[in-house]
């Protein structure tokens, strides 16, 4: 006797269809998520134009084959580059992250929703000449705005009670799920189109976080979510031109995402989707350095001065943190390159302790070769709070939590500093939005003369004026 199994080809998971129907349907009413929408802009390309400074990110750019150009092609903002969206959505992505300095979201999956605007720039920058060349109005700022709302929306709802950090995966299978559905959006697409796309983005090859963790952290970090910003819009060009799609491919029994990869566990999503993880995304205002040890490296730099002049007096180091801080950033032994260093919380913590600062350059291997670096790193412990693991998780709070106290070898000790939310927090944001603007206006001076950065900085200064303005304008602001 054989079991009939029904080749009927069934209706789109439920996941791939609430999707397809918000990006589709959903009006966006928040005021404050489009003004978020506006300082994450900012805050985004300003990192990317930061990073094309240093040559390891600088040599990934550039099309696939030297030379070529593409007409109407996407433009790559800080560079002369003219590529096929694919191409500059891999370079934009790359030059986002690269310095691990943009936007953050924490909770059972972390991850950094900024990381979509790779693909969104890339496909309304091209959708908006093309749209020109047919004699059609191209897409404004608004529209770019919108999608990266969505795009937070989607990666950071599923992230709420979903780990994939937990089954090996790395967070990046997020941004490719988020740029797919909105990119294919802005080409044009159908529901069944989106459903398509979004079903191909599950079914894709799945990044590993081996390239995040000891012993193998290493620059492909930096690079990963470039490659998935721009992996969603191949997979959204595809849906547009009529590739297939599988309804099932989340629950089919097997062979679906669930039962390979997700031990047979069905995606948890406690809320619809709206404007919430726009409205509550975390900026990284002051250190580029993985957001969970943002407050201990404001500890360390509050305590700068009561240590700078007695470091070699230090006995000991303790460091209170959460339990997601431990599992990803708790690291001993041997950094060996920048992408190791910024994940590590005792080497970030022991920078702001020695320079009362932590930049970019901190990670760099001169920087690096001071002893005194890894001697406070083997004087520190790190201890889990459970208050802050509880905090972290809640829906209501969403700290970040770290302590740090120094102890010196006669006996005495600094205060123990506690900073439980980072200044980039929604509860600090009217502290953060000033310093999140001069950071903006300094980055876009990294790269541009006075003339041309007078004309970006004016661009983004008011939100009415930013959203009215056609993509394809914005973006030749940008070019060099």
């Amino acid at each position: 006797m054989t079991n009939l199994i029904s080749s009927a080809r069934p209706e789109p998971d439920r996941v791939l269809a609430d999707i397809a129907d918000y990006v589709l349907h959903y009006e966006i009413g928040s005021d404050e998520a489009y003004a978020t929408a506006r300082l994450c802009l900012m805050d985004t390309l300003g990192c990317g134009l930061l990073a094309l400074k240093y040559p390891e990110c600088a040599k990934l750019l550039g099309p696939i084959v030297p030379g070529t150009i593409v007409p109407n092609g996407s433009r790559v903002p800080g560079t002369s580059i003219q590529a096929d969206p694919v191409t500059a959505a891999f370079n934009i992505g790359c030059m986002i992250r690269w310095l691990d300095y943009n936007d953050t979201w924490l909770a059972a999956e972390w991850g950094h929703p900024s990381d979509n605007l790779g693909g969104i720039l890339a496909v309304a920058d091209y959708a908006s000449r093309a749209r020109l060349a047919e004699g059609k109005p191209p897409y404004t700022m608004k529209d770019v705005l919108a999608a990266m709302i969505m795009a937070h929306e989607i990666q950071g709802v599923i992230a709420l009670e979903n780990s994939f950090n937990r089954v090996g995966l790395d967070h990046v299978i997020l941004v490719k799920v988020a740029t797919t559905a909105v990119a294919a959006k802005l080409l044009g697409g159908t529901r069944d189109d989106i459903a398509a796309a979004l079903s191909n983005a599950w079914l894709d090859g799945h990044p590993l976080r081996a390239y995040r963790h000891w012993p193998n952290t290493g620059t492909r970090k930096s690079w990963a979510a470039g490659d998935a910003t721009s992996r969603g819009v191949r997979l959204a060009l595809m849906a547009v031109m009529g590739e297939m799609g599988y309804p099932s491919a989340l629950t089919a029994t097997n062979w679906g995402f669930y039962d390979v990869l997700f031990k047979g566990k069905p995606f948890t999503l406690p809320k619809p989707y709206g404007t919430y993880v726009m409205e509550n995304v975390l900026f990284k205002i002051s250190y580029p350095a993985e957001f969970h040890g943002q407050t201990a490296v404001e500890c360390a730099v509050r305590l700068h001065p009561a240590v700078k002049e007695r470091i070699e007096d230090i006995d000991k180091i303790e460091i209170a943190t959460h339990e997601s801080a431990i599992r990803i950033i708790d690291k001993r032994g041997p950094l060996h390159n920048p992408a190791d260093r910024d994940h590590c919380l005792q080497y970030m913590t022991a920078i702001g302790l020695l320079h009362g600062s932590l930049t970019a350059d901190h990670y760099e291997d001169e920087a690096a070769a001071d002893p005194r670096i890894d001697r406070l790193r083997q004087l520190m412990t790190v201890s889990e709070d459970k208050r802050y693991s509880r905090d972290y998780m809640d829906e209501s709070k969403r700290s970040i939590a770290n302590a740090v106290q120094v102890f010196f070898k006669d006996g005495s000790a600094t205060e123990r500093i506690e900073i439980e939310y980072p200044i980039g927090h929604r509860r600090r944001r009217a502290e953060a939005i000033p310093l999140l603007e001069r950071k903006f206006e300094a980055n876009v001076r990294s790269r541009f003369s006075a003339k041309p950065a007078k004309a970006i900085l004016e661009s983004c200064s008011d939100q009415t004026a930013l959203e009215r303005m056609p993509v394809q304008r914005f973006v030749d602001l940008f070019v060099i």
